[in-house]
């Protein structure tokens, strides 16, 4: 293995924490300041995906598919929070499971009522076409380094706002005490729903950044929330910082896993089964990473101070 090789999967794995991250860090809010679990999360990436496409294929713009992901991603979470999930915060978790379990179902089959079951298509915009030289003369696309700048720009925007601003600080009182913030004032509604948009709109760009390197289809969300899930279970539950930490864990041990593996296993096995092998393997890999890190931390890597 060449060292640009090797330099190209960290890339790719650094990538898809990054994405990772965007899914993680609204769902930990989430579940850090209201107690929630959304499993509709993953519907909300879907939307903005889809967003992304259909306007994008309308205007002839990335850019602007790339606003439409962000505020409709954003308005079907606020919707949502007013019209279903301000009901459940009182009520168990089960209760919030099949009731976000069946939104899931009822985001599928609206968006295929809406675009069919056909695959929509993004084309990268042509500022962030090519690629760049790495070390060693391999090339690596632009547009997946500007992926990995934008989840930096927005993990930076994410620490300014949780602790440097008011809605910040009410935010994080709201993690530890709702009842003691509400009884200040703080119109605590209000909060829940701004959160519950604010972690719709970070899955919906999410979506709409991965559509251009993949189809966009109806379900496409649900297996980046399992793993956006692993990664808050690593990173410690409602910490945006072990959000970020989790997911580029799981990123990078998910893409080189599934690179040298199969190679390892190459050098025992028949080569044309060391691929099947290696990739069952590297699936269950973050698991297994996962459970080793629960073994040692059972609050994950960077619980919060409350918890």
């Amino acid at each position: 293995m060449t060292l640009a090789l090797a330099l190209e999967q960290l890339l790719n794995g650094i990538q898809l924490g990054v994405m990772l991250f965007l899914m993680a860090a609204g769902l930990t809010l989430i579940f850090g300041v209201m107690g929630l679990i959304n499993l509709a999360h993953g519907s909300l990436y879907m939307v903005g995906a889809f967003a992304c496409a259909a306007v994008a294929a309308w205007t002839g713009s990335f850019w602007l598919g790339l606003i439409a992901s962000l505020a409709c991603a954003a308005a079907a979470g606020a919707i949502v929070e007013l019209a279903v999930i301000r009901r459940l915060y009182d009520r168990d978790h089960l209760d919030q499971v099949l009731a976000t379990f069946a939104l899931i179902l009822i985001f599928s089959e609206g968006t295929r009522w809406l675009f069919g079951d056909f695959p929509l298509y993004l084309d990268i915009p042509a500022l962030l076409q090519g690629v760049v030289t790495l070390p060693g003369d391999a090339s690596y696309p632009v547009y997946r380094l500007a992926i990995i700048a934008v989840g930096a720009l927005i993990a930076l925007g994410l620490y300014l706002l949780i602790g440097k601003t008011r809605l910040g600080m009410r935010i994080r009182a709201g993690e530890s005490d709702r009842e003691m913030i509400g009884a200040l004032g703080v119109d605590i509604r209000t909060l829940y729903t701004l959160v519950f948009a604010l972690g719709s709109a970070l899955a919906g760009l999410a979506g709409a950044l991965v559509g251009a390197l993949q189809s966009v289809q109806v379900g496409m969300g649900e297996p980046v929330l399992i793993l956006a899930f692993v990664v808050i279970v690593i990173g410690g539950i409602g910490s945006i910082k072990g959000a970020l930490y989790g997911a580029l864990l799981v990123g990078v041990t998910d893409t080189l896993g599934r690179f040298l593996l199969p190679q390892l296993l190459a050098l025992f096995v028949d080569p044309s089964q060391a691929g099947m092998i290696g990739g069952a393997m590297a699936s269950m890999l973050i698991y297994v990473v996962m459970a080793v890190i629960l073994a040692v931390k059972p609050r994950g890597l960077f619980p919060p101070a409350h918890a």
